[in-house]
């Protein structure tokens, strides 16, 4: 078994510096809201919610990407006020706990600025810095690391895109243009990671391509992190719409797997634990 080689890099964050490449790290999802696809009002609690990221640490996770705004297909958006409300209790109650670094999954630059301020040390941004213009200049200033994904549309629109003629190669040429206008901004390229945005304005075959030619991106030479977790391609793809019985713990290894081969860096989910072992044991098996 072998996957396509993994260029190394080093993740430049605030307070530490990652390798990248060695071995695929596991960003682990802990959601503080209350209508997300899969976990939506479970860690709603502040308490819930911090004493979950210390099970995700613990279970494996490498870094933990909160969030508290939902952007999946269907949602919409709260005011940056209650986005606040929701994240900054536990980025405060997580403080001086937790060891591995926290993302903030947000596209609002006044909650990244406010997430950093209190320790976090990323950027996860699903607009990849169009939603919000003064997203760069909030990420260089605390010397951030960013996770720039591909989207279309605006937040109103994301998941209510025309077709795609060529899904790889528009990946591919977007994310370019976002890379470059971050390092524009006085973004270093060693804090920036890229992800394609499996399921954002992509229709199943869609993501099932930029999955599948994941090799694509690395002309970009920037490291890649890869989110498949639970999301319903893997319902379609496997032609399982409307199983009551159905689990997605299977599908979402099985595209963990293949992002791995197809040389992720790093990649976000749900169940850490199961994945954490599924990418230790490929990682040894790959070589």
């Amino acid at each position: 078994m072998t996957r396509i080689s993994r260029q190394l890099y080093n993740w430049t964050l605030p307070h530490t510096t990652i390798e990248l490449g060695r071995r695929t790290l596991v960003m682990g999802i802990l959601n503080v809201t209350p209508d997300s696809f899969s976990d939506g009002g479970q860690f709603n609690d502040p308490g819930k919610a911090a004493a979950r990221a210390l099970e995700l640490e613990a279970a494996g996770a490498d870094m933990l990407d909160l969030g508290g705004e939902s952007s999946r297909p269907g949602s919409v958006p709260i005011p940056e006020s209650e986005e606040l409300r929701r994240l900054m209790p536990v980025v405060d109650a997580l403080r001086g706990k937790i060891r591995i670094p926290i993302s903030v999954d947000t596209y609002r630059s006044g909650v990244a600025e406010r997430a950093l301020d209190a320790g976090a040390q990323v950027v996860n941004d699903i607009s990849a810095f169009r939603f919000d213009p003064g997203m760069a200049a909030i990420a260089h200033k605390y010397r951030a690391g960013v996770v720039l994904m591909h989207s279309r549309g605006d937040r109103e629109t994301l998941h209510t895109q025309l077709p795609m003629t060529d899904a790889v190669a528009q990946v591919r040429d977007e994310l370019r243009r976002s890379v470059e206008g971050a390092v524009q901004a006085g973004i270093p390229k060693s804090s920036i990671v890229i992800d394609p945005g499996i399921g954002f304005g992509k229709r199943a075959e869609e993501s099932l391509s930029v999955l599948r030619n994941l090799g694509a991106l690395s002309p970009l030479e920037c490291a890649l992190l890869v989110g498949t977790s639970r999301k319903s391609f893997i319902r379609k793809v496997a032609k399982i719409e409307g199983d009551a019985a159905y689990s997605p713990l299977m599908g979402t290894a099985a595209t963990v797997a293949g992002a791995v081969l197809q040389g992720a860096h790093i990649v976000r989910v749900h169940d850490v634990r199961e994945m954490r072992t599924l990418v230790d044991v490929l990682d040894v098996i790959a070589g």
